[in-house]
C-alpha cells in the first residue's frame, strides 16, 4: 500500500503538472523538465530502476522521432542538453543501466560533440559495470578519434582488453594510431556498437554512421591508388569516377556529398549527420549541460 501511494505521489509529482503544458509545445522540447535527481531517488522509492529505465526509453523515443522526421526532411534541431540531464538522471537512478550508457556514447559524442561530458558518465559507470568492456571501450575511442589523446586512448583501450580478452582492443592498445587509420578505426568501432546495440534506435544511428564510414574507405582506395599511378592527388571525387577508379559515386546515407580536401582527406558536407543534427558548437571539453 506504501509502495502504491509512493508510485501515485510520483506520477502526481512529476506527470500531471506537465501535461497539458507539454502538449501545448511544440515536438522539439517535449523532453521538457525534471525534477532534482534527490527528489526522483525519494518520490520513486524502491522503483528507482523502473523510473531510470522509462526516462532513458523517453530520451530514445524523442531522438527517434526526430531522426524519423529528419528522413521526411522535416528538420528540428535536438534539444541535447535535455538529453544529456535526462541520461545523467537515470544512470543517477539506475547505474547499472547498460542502455543509458549505450545511447548516450551514440549522441553526446558524435551530435553533440560533448565528448568530456561522454567520457565522465562512461568512467562513473566504470564504478559500478566492473566487468563491462564496453565502457572502457567507448571511453578508448573518444579519446582515440575525436580527442586524439591516444596515451589515454591505449590506457582504456588496454582495459578493455584484459576485461573482454578480445584482440581488437588489445591491439588497438599496443599499435597507435596515425591519422591514416583513423577510418579503420571508426568502422571497427561502429561494427563492435552495432552489434551489440540492444535499442533499435541506437543500433540504426550506428548502422547508419557505418555504412557511411564504408563509403568514406572506398574513396580512400581509389584516391591511394589513383595517387600510387599518377603521382599526384586527384582533384575532386569526380575524377576518381571518370578515370575509372570508382564505379559509381559513392551515396552519404545523411544526404550530403562526399569530397576530397586539399590534402586528400575525404569528407561529407553532412558532417556524418542529418540536417539539423550538428547546429550544436563542437568542443572537446564542453560543460554540463
Amino acid at each position: 500500500m506504501a509502495l502504491l501511494a509512493c508510485l501515485c505521489a510520483l506520477y502526481a509529482a512529476i506527470i500531471v503538472p506537465f501535461a497539458s503544458y507539454m502538449r501545448s509545445k511544440p515536438f522539439a522540447e517535449k523532453l521538457g523538465t525534471l525534477p532534482t535527481v534527490a527528489t526522483l531517488k525519494f518520490m520513486s522509492a524502491d522503483q528507482k530502476l523502473f523510473v531510470g529505465s522509462s526516462l532513458v526509453m523517453k530520451v530514445i523515443i524523442y531522438f527517434g522521432g526526430l531522426a524519423e522526421l529528419a528522413k521526411n526532411r522535416i528538420i528540428i534541431p535536438p534539444d541535447y542538453p535535455a538529453m544529456s540531464r535526462t541520461i545523467h538522471a537515470a544512470v543517477k537512478l539506475d547505474p547499472y543501466n547498460i542502455d543509458a550508457y549505450y545511447f548516450a556514447q551514440a549522441f553526446l559524442t558524435w551530435d553533440a560533440r560533448q565528448f568530456t561530458i561522454a567520457n565522465d558518465l562512461l568512467r562513473e559507470g566504470m564504478k559500478y559495470r566492473t566487468w563491462d568492456w564496453y565502457l572502457p571501450f567507448f571511453i578508448g575511442f573518444n579519446y582515440a578519434f575525436f580527442l586524439k589523446d591516444f596515451d589515454s586512448a591505449a590506457q582504456y583501450y588496454r582495459k578493455a582488453g584484459e576485461l573482454s580478452g578480445q584482440e581488437l582492443h588489445i591491439s588497438l592498445a599496443g599499435r597507435y594510431m596515425q591519422e591514416a587509420g583513423q577510418t579503420d578505426h571508426a568502422i571497427a568501432y561502429l561494427t563492435v556498437m552495432a552489434k551489440g546495440a540492444r535499442s533499435p534506435m541506437a543500433r540504426k544511428t550506428f548502422e547508419t554512421r557505418l555504412v557511411a564510414f564504408k563509403q568514406v574507405k572506398r574513396i580512400e582506395l581509389a584516391r591511394d591508388a589513383f595517387r600510387e599511378k599518377h603521382g599526384r592527388l586527384p582533384s575532386s571525387l569526380h575524377a576518381l569516377i571518370e578515370s575509372g577508379y570508382l564505379a559509381d559515386k559513392p551515396v552519404d546515407p545523411y544526404g550530403g556529398e562526399f569530397f576530397i580536401a586539399a590534402d586528400g582527406k575525404v569528407g561529407t558536407t553532412s558532417k556524418f549527420a542529418f540536417k539539423g543534427d550538428d547546429k550544436q558548437p563542437g568542443n572537446k571539453g564542453g560543460t554540463k549541460p
